[in-house]
């Protein structure tokens, strides 16, 4: 087997993997870098049989973040893409809302534990513990040699017991571990990122200070966070007040245990702007979805404020405005704050102040902390590791054993 990292080994984001074994080929992965825009040929990796139907066989996708199939919509209708089935129909959840939406024409869907077969290649998934829903490492055979990739992965989510699975039930007698190392740099060898419960802790902290609405800038598709909101809502007898778009995210889950528009503590709240989006798509059938939901209208939500979480986005402020519900209001940003230093991030928080709503922070990381990526590796034990999705492969030496640095766009050998 032969291998090709097109981007990662010096960068978050962006993933993109080409495998190869008896003349075939295989992808995991096709991200969008974290700063890229998908019309830019310039980031476009160099993939020839995109469009399907020579020796280019598939795309794995190991979970449903943008900078890991950004890209996927180069691949044409003949390519078959496999990912996860919770993670397909989330990404056919999100089509109606976003501007650039994807969903895979020719979809292989998967479950955790069982094999894919490519040519050559065998698949296996592996669910695992990550900010998107349905996350996986991928576990590849071919060529007689055998290759692991972490995709994004932690310990301290709400699916912790899947990676201290893994550590103690390894994959055996792996030739290549690609692992990612998003923590390094962000955090020292020593330190851990706070638990989802404690980010629930946090949030509920908040809500009992919060003399007005809650407006919480998180993302749907964190179904870890969305659990934490719900939960801390609960504990402090507030309501979390979802828009349309965040409780058709919860519906594709497909869990019966995941909070939902219709549960006690939740109400619907549908913004100006995705209403015209309903009446333009003629797509009325995503409210009627939810007609059992305890539905919100702009004149509710003043009396309802100073015991409300809301799931906010930017684009609801003129509707609170005219709502006139923001009086004690108190944001919390819960997403990677490297977003607050772009600038819809710094238009934002200058909306905020120009309102005095204070911004307070209460989130945690997607991603492994260097401890927990030292145990995962010591348990697989491969012949090489190879850093890839980090900014720092250079320190990887320091921490872990049979360290390969490799370059992007250069291919290499399993058996090397």
């Amino acid at each position: 087997m032969r291998i090709r990292i097109h981007r990662g080994t010096r960068e978050i984001g962006g993933t993109c993997i080409e495998l190869e074994a008896d003349g075939q080929r295989l992808l995991l992965d096709l991200g969008l870098p974290l700063d890229g825009d998908p019309d830019d040929e310039s980031v476009r990796p160099a993939i020839k049989g995109l469009a399907g139907g020579g020796d280019l066989l598939g795309l794995v996708l190991s979970h449903g973040h943008v900078d890991h199939w950004g890209l996927a919509r180069l691949a044409g209708p003949d390519l078959p893409v496999a990912l996860g089935s919770a993670t397909h129909r989330i990404l056919r959840a999100a089509a109606p809302f976003v501007p650039k939406p994807w969903v895979p024409l020719r979809p292989v869907e998967f479950a955790s534990g069982t094999p894919l077969h490519f040519g050559p290649f065998t698949v296996t998934p592996h669910l695992v513990d990550h900010s998107a829903f349905d996350a996986y490492a991928l576990e590849v055979e071919a060529g007689g040699r055998r290759l692991f990739y972490s995709g994004d992965i932690r310990a301290h989510g709400r699916k912790a017991a899947l990676f201290e699975r893994m550590v103690a039930n390894p994959p055996r007698s792996i030739d290549v571990m690609l692992m990612e190392g998003s923590s390094f740099g962000r955090l020292d060898a020593e330190q851990r990122f706070p638990t989802e419960a404690e980010v629930e802790a946090r949030f509920v902290d908040i809500f009992r200070r919060s003399e007005g609405m809650a407006l919480v800038a998180a993302s749907a598709q964190n179904i870890d966070r969305m659990v934490s909101l719900y939960r801390a809502a609960k504990r402090t007898g507030s309501t979390l007040v979802i828009d349309l778009y965040a409780a058709e995210i919860l519906r594709a889950t497909g869990n019966p245990n995941i909070p939902q528009s219709d549960w006690p503590n939740v109400a619907l709240f549908v913004p100006y702007y995705q209403r015209v989006r309903i009446k333009q798509t003629e797509r009325f059938d995503l409210l009627e979805a939810h007609r059992s939901a305890r539905r919100l209208f702009p004149e509710d939500l003043k009396a309802i404020a100073p015991k409300a979480a809301l799931l906010f986005r930017p684009a609801m402020l003129r509707d609170l405005d005219r709502a006139d519900c923001l009086e004690g209001a108190r944001a919390v940003w819960s997403q990677w704050d490297g977003y607050l230093k772009q600038e819809r991030g710094i238009a934002l928080q200058a909306e905020l102040v120009s309102r005095s709503i204070p911004l307070e922070h209460a989130h945690t990381s997607g991603h492994a902390a260097i401890g927990d990526l030292q145990r995962l590796a010591a348990a697989v034990a491969p012949r090489m590791l190879v850093p890839i999705h980090t900014f720092q492969p250079e320190r990887f030496p320091e921490h872990f054993d049979n360290v390969a640095l490799q370059e992007d766009g250069v291919w290499w050998s399993a058996a090397a």
